[in-house]
């Protein structure tokens, strides 16, 4: 059974840092990018950051460049989120997204993050 499991959201303060974690299980995934995704209210879902299989090769959402940092551990089939200098525009729920090649995708429930003096 596939599970994405994502931990780490709360509510923090502007300029506040939080870390995101999904553990993967029930496929390879080591052979999947891995991607973190997040929904505000009233808005679409939007790409992140994305961290490839094999190479590792990173890709950010311009707005997150500089603050936010994805990585992996495929030895503990774990993708990470580390977010710096929160702003409120960041509050949204966070999701994690595992796709293969051949498009087949899976995604974690999400976590919700709040940034809010």
């Amino acid at each position: 059974q596939v599970q994405l499991v994502e931990s780490g959201g709360g509510l923090v303060q502007p300029g506040g840092s939080l870390r995101l974690s999904c553990a993967a299980s029930g496929f390879t995934f080591n052979s999947y990018a891995m991607s973190w995704y997040r929904q505000a209210p009233g808005k679409e879902r939007e790409l992140v950051a994305v961290i490839s299989s094999g190479r590792g090769t990173i890709n950010y959402a311009d707005s997150m460049k500089g603050r936010f940092t994805i990585s992996r551990d495929n030895a503990k089939n774990t993708v990470y989120l580390q977010m710096n200098s929160l702003k409120p525009e960041d509050t949204a729920v966070y999701y994690c997204n595992a796709k293969y090649l051949t498009g087949s995708e899976y995604w974690g429930q999400g976590t919700q993050v709040n940034v809010s003096s």
